[in-house]
């Protein structure tokens, strides 16, 4: 029975993690219907922006801002230089939807390498801020700590935000009409431009903030997020891609399930195990959970 809850913790804990990854690029497909691949490239640079700020300030939350900050302008700019440009020059035919699907991986790989030339391919040491020492309770001690509490916290507040701008404010009307009918929606007055830029604002802080709150945990390479991305993918897909709730769900539900898998069977069943939900969930109700074939969920 110990087992098992410690497993509900530890999934739990990941899970908001991937929900994060997840809500990110869910936020990309809204507003401009890309999948963005290179979202971990941001999210790990804003993770070493962040660690850079930790180590010359020793302060974790002076790093967080400003690699949140910094996740957010990349955001910005890869959605200005790099989408816009594409969208304006590549509008039609097969190459239109391939092409920012392919002009994403080329920006992971370059991002990896500013980081090498940077930092280093090293491994960097990200020393968490508060304590990863499990709670005891009387002679038991769970593997949820402080720092996992952190996460949680973190990442339900990140989802709670963006979950309530989508839902309750005209930005959210603004950025679902921006990708679903952005002809009709600019004729109504809506800046199509601006308010995709700002989708991809969202992600990149969200991104920033799953890479910064996972990162203390491991030390950090130009490589640590990718593993994050295709968890948070798969987590997409399962909730739907159109559903912010559903990277919620899809995220929690992988995490518990991977956390189950790896307290029960082991390490090596863990890649094959996600790519057999995706698989599973592609055939079986390819929109996700929260998905629909007629309506854009919330």
């Amino acid at each position: 029975m110990q087992q098992a809850i410690n497993a509900l913790l530890i999934g739990i804990s990941n899970g908001f993690i991937y929900s994060l990854m997840a809500l990110a690029l869910v936020l990309v497909w809204r507003s401009t219907r890309v999948i963005n691949f290179a979202q971990a490239g941001q999210a790990i640079l804003s993770t070493y922006i962040a660690y850079e700020i930790v180590t010359r300030t020793d302060n974790f939350i002076l790093a967080f801002i400003g690699g949140v900050i910094a996740g957010a302008l990349v955001g910005a700019v890869v959605e200005i230089l790099l989408m816009r440009t594409l969208f304006k020059h590549v509008s039609d035919g097969p190459v239109a939807a391939l092409a920012p699907v392919i002009a994403s991986l080329g920006l992971l790989g370059l991002i990896r390498s500013i980081i090498g030339m940077v930092w280093g391919n090293d491994q960097k040491p990200f020393f968490p801020p508060v304590s990863t020492n499990g709670f005891t309770f009387g002679s038991t001690t769970i593997p949820f700590s402080r720092m996992n509490l952190l996460i949680v916290l973190g990442a339900a507040t990140v989802m709670i935000i963006f979950t309530l701008i989508f839902q309750k404010s005209n930005l959210g009307l603004a950025l679902r009409a921006a990708a679903f009918q952005p002809e009709i929606a600019r004729l109504a007055g809506v800046r199509v431009g601006a308010i995709r830029t700002i989708g991809w604002v969202f992600a990149g802080t969200a991104g920033a903030v799953a890479g910064i709150l996972i990162s203390p945990n491991d030390a950090i390479t130009p490589y640590s997020l990718d593993s994050l991305l295709i968890f948070g993918f798969v987590a997409a897909v399962i909730g739907g891609l159109e559903s912010l709730t559903g990277a919620v769900v899809g995220g929690l539900t992988l995490g518990i399930g991977l956390s189950f898998i790896l307290t029960y069977i082991g390490t090596s069943l863990i890649f094959p195990a996600t790519f057999v939900v995706l698989a599973l969930v592609l055939l079986i109700r390819p929109q996700g959970l929260f998905g629909s074939k007629a309506a854009r969920n919330a």
